[in-house]
């Protein structure tokens, strides 16, 4: 798999668990209650953690990222039989048959979002 995209990938792995984090007033209870953990510092890690991954990125894929993640939230979806699954539309098929296809940075036409295949 492509550098880039792995790191993407992580990005928004984080992006969810920090909302999880901020957002769910259950999940922050059971967080501080049964595990003993800070809220608000785990979000101070989290987005610092973030900030460092999204330093890695060329500046043309972060800019990109930053657009569709703010716009559309999940940025980086998968590629099964065939259908992009950020807007459920057909890619082509020379994307979903490549033997290299997670080896590139490649993206939806139709969404704009990364892409990457499964199976």
């Amino acid at each position: 798999m492509h550098p880039q995209l792995e790191i993407l990938l992580q990005i928004q792995d984080l992006k969810t668990q920090r909302r999880e984090l901020a957002e769910t007033e259950r999940e922050r209870q059971v967080e501080e209650l049964e595990f003993h953990v800070n809220v608000e510092e785990a979000v101070q890690e989290l987005d610092h953690k973030i900030a460092e991954m999204e330093a890695q990125l060329t500046p043309a894929i972060r800019n990109r990222y930053a657009r569709i993640a703010s716009g559309r939230g999940r940025a980086v979806v998968p590629v099964i039989q065939g259908i992009c699954y950020g807007c459920f539309v057909s890619i082509p098929t020379a994307l979903a048959t490549d033997s290299a296809r997670n080896d590139q940075i490649r993206h939806c036409d139709h969404c704009g979002r990364f892409l990457y295949v499964i199976g």
